[in-house]
């Protein structure tokens, strides 16, 4: 029993196709589901995410013949960071430690319980390759929780193994070999080479202005689509095109659809700093198509089966580019020509790809959060009437890409099925304004007719000491949620709610019927926080009738709620180390008995 318990670990961990370095001249020790090259000829990643043992199997290659380290940071650079440190010794063993860093010092190794665990390594060429595995979550206070969303990685390397026979043989100080990286570990989207789509046919969006001389400043210039195939096409892929030299100026970037009402003079379409034009941009200003960030991917492919329409009837001729430009030394005389550029593909693919956008309206009556909390929570709910017309047969998810400002930390969606909370459809826990991406699903998501949708949005507001309202400058906030789908529905892009006004005016204590949006603004500006008026705004935002508006213009539809409904949530999710521990020791003695080919496969 033992034996064959052992072997179905093996099977499951060891796959037996290999694939290729990327930097690194060493093969891979088992295939991995994503991989990256953290810092061109220095530094490879692969890993696989294990949801159903949630667990990671990592497998890093560094250039160097002395230690290497990766780490989890909560926050960027080392403190309070989760490491793990190995290297191999002249006998050909690897050795590996479990470290946490208290400060910009060097890690002390975790003594509470080891969860880093080495499996296998070796040196080859002036490069070391190790393969190590943790838990998604261990549990101990000294270490950092994987989180869905994104991901801070840092890693570092010496020159000299360390030697702890030796007062003195601890790791040595990296000096400048070390760097970060924002990924989402665990929705991450490989990505392609340039050259896979060399012979396809393409349209572009490209900015051409220059960097305004301020430290940060977000523009905006709208397109009209000169796309004219008189039958539709799918876009298969598209591409962030990062004008070279700039890339110091651009710290990220977002795509958006207009909506199919949205008209504009051709000759003199909105361009300039976002919020000198927003009244003018309103309806380009929900449905994201594209994403890019500092250290993000630069190319997003779409499904086999479905592409973005173009051309032919497809209904939006606009779209937007909205630029955060980061110039805190106050450059001038930089013009930019960063843009997106869509590939289209040679076949019309089966379906095609529509967005879909929970959460909340970005206006006042919506989100309106106190100053001076750590933790804000503002739901809101998507009901059945929403979904009523999805095709029978569902419709598929793929992607989501969560949207707040500069508080917002958590965003989830849990899908809703009979008034029971079935799985989150995106929980991006570890939510990072500077660093969005686009998260592909290790599982498609099915949603069919009824389905409903709680949207939640996490803020933290210990930076400020006045109200945070919703809207679209940076300063304001946000609470979106979107989906990537298909096939693509005609009547369906939003479903977003508010507060009802009737329930601002009891919190508020106004009863005058002349209460406009201007006044209700000043209102809510002028409060001064307390923590005990904190919490009561908390409590009124978890009993306040709601207003909730679905579909796509001019489809839309309003429905209320006195509060919000209801519903059996999911069970918490519990720390599995036990098991874990198991399965770890196993597996090493399975690679062992291998090695001494005991085994024979």
């Amino acid at each position: 029993m033992w034996l064959c318990f052992t072997f179905q670990i093996f099977f499951s961990l060891v796959m037996v196709n290999k694939c290729n370095g990327i930097s690194s001249p060493i093969q891979p020790f088992t295939e991995y589901k994503h991989s990256i090259e953290l810092q061109t000829n220095i530094s490879d990643l692969w890993w696989t995410v294990d949801d159903a043992e949630q667990e990671i199997l990592f497998e890093l290659h560094m250039k160097t013949t002395g230690w290497i380290a990766l780490g989890i940071s909560p926050g960027g650079g080392m403190t309070n960071a989760d490491i793990g440190v190995g290297w191999i010794d002249q006998m050909g063993t690897v050795h590996f430690q479990d470290r946490y860093a208290y400060n910009r010092s060097r890690p002390v190794i975790d003594h509470t319980k080891t969860d880093w665990f080495a499996l296998q390594g070796r040196e080859q060429d002036g490069w070391t390759a190790i393969q190590f595995r943790r838990l998604l979550d261990t549990c101990d206070s000294m270490d950092v929780p994987i989180k869905s969303g994104t991901n801070i990685l840092i890693y570092a390397y010496g020159l000299v193994d360390p030697d702890p026979s030796r007062p003195d043989g601890d790791i040595s100080y990296h000096e400048n070999r070390r760097g970060t990286r924002m990924i989402p570990l665990r929705y991450y989207i490989d990505q392609a080479s340039d050259a896979k789509y060399a012979n396809f046919d393409s349209f572009d969006f490209r900015l051409n202005h220059t960097v305004p001389p301020a430290d940060t400043t977000y523009y905006c210039k709208v397109f009209k689509t000169e796309i004219k195939f008189p039958t539709k096409r799918h876009a298969i892929a598209h591409k962030i095109l990062l004008d070279s030299d700039n890339r110091d100026f651009v710290h990220h970037m977002n795509i958006y659809e207009c909506d199919s009402q949205a008209q504009f003079d051709d000759k003199n379409l909105p361009d300039d700093v976002c919020d000198h034009i927003r009244d003018q941009i309103t309806l380009c200003s929900s449905t994201i198509v594209g994403v890019w960030s500092v250290g993000g991917d630069e190319i997003m492919e779409y499904p086999d089966e479905a592409g973005y329409p173009v051309g032919g009837d497809f209904i939006v001729n606009y779209y937007m580019i909205e630029m955060h430009y980061d110039n805190p030394h106050l450059v001038s005389n930089k013009r930019d020509t960063t843009g997106i550029r869509f590939y289209l593909g040679h076949k019309l693919r089966e379906h095609d790809i529509g967005y879909l956008t929970f959460g909340t309206d970005a206006t006042a009556q919506a989100l309106a959060i106190p100053a001076g909390v750590d933790r804000f929570i503002v739901d809101s709910y998507c009901p059945a009437n929403a979904s009523h017309n999805f095709p029978k047969s569902g419709i598929t998810v793929f992607c989501a890409l969560a949207h707040t400002h500069l508080q917002g930390h958590t965003v989830w969606t849990k899908l809703i099925r009979n008034k029971v909370a079935i799985q989150y459809l995106f929980n991006s826990e570890a939510y990072n304004f500077n660093y969005q991406f686009h998260n592909r699903l290790s599982k498609r998501i099915q949603l069919y007719p009824g389905d409903e949708f709680a949207t939640r949005c996490v803020y933290n507001t210990k930076n400020k000491n006045i109200t945070t309202l919703g809207g679209g400058r940076t300063k304001d906030e946000m609470c979106n949620h979107g989906f990537i789908y298909y096939p693509r529905m005609i009547d369906l892009s939003i479903c977003l709610t508010h507060n009802e006004l009737s329930a601002w005016k009891t919190i508020l204590n106004v009863s005058k019927d002349n209460f406009d949006d201007v006044t209700f603004q000043q209102t809510l500006m002028n409060i001064t926080w307390t923590p005990q008026l904190a919490t009561q705004w908390q409590t009124f935002y978890e009993k306040a009738a709601r207003g909730v508006t679905y579909g796509r213009s001019p489809f839309v539809k309003t429905e209320t709620f006195a509060t919000l409904p209801n519903y059996q949530d999911l069970e918490p999710m519990q720390c599995n180390w036990a098991s874990f521990q198991k399965v770890s020791v196993l597996f090493v003695l399975v690679i062992l008995i291998v090695k001494q080919g005991l085994i024979f496969i």
